[in-house]
């Protein structure tokens, strides 16, 4: 993907901190925002290539979040990772059908996350 960021929207300061730490050793511009409300706002703003985020955020929860930036034109596109801990199927169907394109549980399979990431940001005709 030619433009790197990802917003990264996590409540947990040590998950933020983790993953962005390596996703940043990896090339990627990482923006965190702390909740679903604050997260959809930046998201508008920055317009990032894919976004990453935790489903059980303050404010506003993840699901509501992915079903609103999927619903606002500029941000419908964007690619989002839903990362959890929630491993039970219901919970990534759940995520699936808010507007998530994809699923990843917690704890982050690193390499598993990258291709993920690759997949859905790379363009299919380069």
């Amino acid at each position: 993907m030619s433009d790197k960021t990802i917003l990264y929207l996590e409540d947990n300061e040590d998950n933020a901190y983790m993953l962005s730490r390596r996703l940043k050793k990896r090339g990627f511009h990482v923006t965190v925002a702390t909740d679903g409300k604050a997260g959809v706002a930046v998201a508008q703003k920055i317009l990032p290539s894919l976004i990453l985020m935790d489903l059980n955020l303050p404010v506003m929860d993840g699901w509501a979040a992915a079903k609103l930036l999927k619903s606002i034109e500029s941000t419908a596109k964007i690619p989002i990772i839903a990362v959890s801990s929630h491993v039970l199927p219901e919970a990534r169907e759940v995520a699936l059908s808010a507007g998530c394109d994809a699923y990843e549980t917690k704890p982050i399979d690193f390499q598993n996350l990258l291709q993920t990431i690759h997949r859905l940001t790379e363009d299919p005709v380069a």
